[in-house]
């Protein structure tokens, strides 16, 4: 069963105002309010009764609501409290990665998905970096997975201190991470990324013994024409991730030139337009 104030539609704003006060002082101010309303209906009673024996009765029924509005509203508001509270909580664990804190791969897509396409809308350049940890299997083997966690969360904390608060951060899966750049052209998706790489590399995990370091690859594409999805433009980060591993990692690359889905879209339409000339691939009857 829904506690009661959780059925009532409240504005975001007032909701959140509710929650950062408390329950206690939404009591107090519930009870304030009772009051307020027993003290009209006391004005009420003596202006239309007179002084007289009316005079007890309204007091009595203004200490009535002084006592009891907090008795009867403690519970709703608790459970209400309780509720909203633990909706937050589930809000924040279906939207964010446990471990990093940063947006989850779901949670990411659709937010990237949305900004992409405003950005095809627009015409507005934006860029996709794909980070790596290089070695991370390693430095699991070498000194535990909670040394790796505290790499992961200490990496992602690196990354979303070098972006822009428009730019969209997630955790992409085990060791790499995901960031979408709105309004980012081709130089400055290569600049975010080397100070990606560079505060990273500078990175120490204070630990017993020796400290620890690692470096990562940048994987940068810069949208365009040929990205008519959004999975396309990760794709080709991915490929550009690919590429700067295949370099000795550590460092930053864009894709391949021209890329894969390119060379294939170009043979496809030379082949249209060889068939349209009657070339080789012209199978029409002569």
């Amino acid at each position: 069963m829904r506690p009661i104030l959780s059925t009532v539609p409240l504005a975001p704003r007032l909701r959140r105002a509710l929650l950062d006060l408390g329950p206690g002082r939404v009591v107090l101010l519930l009870s304030a309010a009772a009051a307020l309303v027993a003290v009209g209906l006391v004005q009420t009673v003596l202006a239309l009764a007179g002084p007289g024996p009316g005079v007890g009765s309204a007091l009595v029924t203004m200490l009535a609501a002084l006592v009891v509005a907090p008795l009867v509203a403690w519970v709703p508001v608790r459970l209400w409290h309780d509720a909203e509270a633990a909706r937050a909580r589930l809000d924040v664990l279906s939207t964010r990665d446990e471990l990093t804190g940063v947006s989850n791969r779901r949670h990411f897509l659709v937010q990237a998905d949305r900004e992409w396409a405003r950005c095809r809308r627009y015409d507005m350049p934006a860029a996709v970096l794909m980070v790596d940890i290089d070695h991370f299997k390693r430095v699991n083997d070498l000194h535990g997975e909670a040394t790796g966690d505290l790499m992961l969360r200490q990496i992602a904390q690196a990354i979303a201190g070098t972006l822009r608060q428009a730019d969209l951060l997630g955790r992409f899966g085990g060791e790499e991470f995901i960031a979408f750049l709105p309004h980012a052209d081709t130089l400055g998706a290569l600049d975010a990324a080397e100070r990606i790489r560079d505060t990273v590399a500078h990175l120490t995990l204070d630990l017993p013994g020796d400290p620890v370091r690692t470096t990562v690859s940048v994987g940068v594409v810069p949208l365009d024409i040929d990205h008519d999805t959004l999975g396309a433009l990760i794709a080709d980060a991915d490929l550009a991730l690919c590429t700067a591993k295949d370099a000795g990692r550590n460092c930053v690359r864009t894709p391949p030139t021209p890329h894969p889905h390119r060379r294939r879209r170009g043979a496809e339409a030379s082949a249209r337009e060889d068939g349209e000339a009657g070339g080789p691939w012209d199978t029409r009857a002569s």
